[in-house]
């Protein structure tokens, strides 16, 4: 009699694939994200040439307009990835980002740029939340740590190509360069930009839709609780939570 040498709670190579598709996407739409959250940054001369803004509302915009709704709606989102589909939640939150920062493109004030940032913060916050839940879910736990490594790779590649872009940008506007698109006509560069930037990011949310939401692990609550309770939860681990706040922020 042929004994099988697999482990029992292993999962076939065809699941591990597909979980290795789903961190591959997840990855580019963590890289998109901060490509859109970082390209305003290396636009601000420009931006602030032909709005009229002030320094402060520049700082207004690169900080508390993304910043805040980014780190508060991550709790109500996480919160809701454990009980709703969370890969049609990404799904949805790089569609709302992505037609944000193209929208950015169209401000014409300080207050249109404001909604814009915090439309991305919004939609950016629904991604890390469900993406260590998919991952976790996708991989037994002895084979997590390399998914999870490529994922948050994404920081540093977004960064930088966030800096490559900006750079060519600046290198275009300096030329007294302009582009024409359907719809919206022509733009300047800084205008054009935040349409390049921000509209593959539709694709990437269309793929998305076509993922499978991966099985729950086992254990897993997703009946019980609701919004109080989540910020009772918060509430009662205050010092902990402040403590690794100040972490980052420090």
């Amino acid at each position: 009699m042929n004994h099988s040498t697999a482990a029992p709670n292993t999962p076939p190579a065809s699941s591990l694939a597909y979980g290795w598709l789903t961190v591959g996407l997840l990855t580019i739409a963590y890289v998109f994200s901060f490509v859109d959250r970082y390209v305003l940054g290396l636009l601000i001369e420009p931006i602030k040439a032909d709005l009229g803004l002030t320094d402060t509302q520049i700082g207004l915009l690169l900080g508390p307009a993304f910043a805040i709704f980014y780190a508060t709606m991550g709790l109500p989102l996480g919160w809701l990835a454990d009980k709703k589909n969370r890969v049609r939640i990404v799904a949805i939150g790089i569609a709302v980002w992505s037609v944000a920062t193209a929208a950015s493109g169209l401000a014409r004030n300080f207050t249109h740029l404001f909604i814009a940032r915090m439309s991305i913060g919004v939609g950016e916050a629904t991604l890390s939340p469900c993406a260590m839940s998919i991952i976790s879910d996708s991989f037994p736990p002895e084979k997590r740590s390399r998914p999870i490594a490529v994922y948050t790779m994404a920081l540093s590649v977004g960064a930088g190509f966030a800096s490559l872009l900006g750079a060519g940008v600046l290198t275009w506007a300096k030329s007294g360069g302009s582009i024409t698109m359907p719809v919206v006509g022509e733009l300047m560069p800084w205008q054009a930009t935040f349409f390049i930037v921000g509209l593959p990011g539709l694709v990437v949310s269309a793929l998305f839709f076509l993922l499978r939401e991966p099985a729950r692990s086992a254990g897993v609550n997703t009946m019980g609780g609701n919004l109080s309770d989540m910020l009772r939860h918060v509430r009662q681990r205050g010092g902990s939570m402040a403590a690794l706040s100040a972490y980052f922020v420090l």
